[in-house]
């Protein structure tokens, strides 16, 4: 086990050295989350829709678009120079390779939300502040269970030729019930309701979370076969 966490965690580091040496897709993902947040905010009729009822969506709406913007990366880095084959043939779990990818994309998933949320208290001027914690837990849960179908997605369409178009296209039909059930959790939270009302849709996302990612870990092997 600490050999597969170390070699996961050598992996990460260098996705993400990358990432910070470059910042494309960052700045892709964070310009995009702030565009979809803004629209979004001005498309609503202020007089006929009171911004806490839209939003929970809005902000999920630019949470998963963003997010697909840098798991669309994930293994786009590789496929230059066939540099995924040189990673293929270390002498490292294949394990290794999704949990690496997998910490990688949740940095940059999470650094993309930890910006985007205050640039979102200030477009819809809703109480946050007082209910974090609980927010924060919402969107952890959620961000693990989509972040981790979407790296194995990830490495199913790198070798297509139209990766970029394909992983949206596989991706959103995973994305529904989590998402909805964090628009579900994340409006009850902005409106102080108690936890009881929000229980079953956080069983709900824990049990996403396992099973996308128990999923993930198992068929990640198989999409590495040419």
């Amino acid at each position: 086990m600490a050999r597969v966490l170390s070699a996961a965690f050598t992996i990460a580091v260098k996705d993400l050295a990358i990432e910070l040496r470059t910042k494309t897709a960052f700045m892709s993902a964070l310009v995009f989350a702030i565009l979809v947040l803004a629209i979004l905010f001005f498309a609503r009729d202020p007089t006929a829709v009171a911004s806490i009822d839209i939003a929970p969506g809005a902000l999920w709406v630019t949470f998963t678009f963003a997010a697909i913007v840098g798991l669309n990366r994930s293994f786009l880095l590789e496929r230059e120079n066939r540099a995924l084959d040189g990673i293929l043939l270390a002498p490292i779990p294949r394990s290794s390779i999704f949990l690496g990818k997998l910490l990688a994309n949740l940095a940059f998933v999470f650094t993309v939300e930890f910006i985007s949320l205050p640039i979102f208290v200030l477009f819809y001027n809703v109480e946050v502040w007082s209910r974090l914690p609980a927010l924060i837990a919402v969107i952890a849960m959620t961000t693990v269970a989509f972040v981790s179908v979407g790296t194995l997605l990830s490495s199913m369409v790198v070798r297509t030729r139209f990766a970029e178009l394909m992983l949206p296209l596989l991706l959103l039909p995973f994305l529904v019930p989590p998402v909805v059930g964090a628009v579900q959790v994340t409006s009850r939270i902005l409106a102080a309701r108690p936890l009881s009302e929000m229980l079953g849709w956080l069983k709900l996302l824990v049990a996403f979370d396992i099973v996308f990612f128990v999923l993930s870990l198992l068929l990640f092997e198989v999409t590495l076969e040419e």
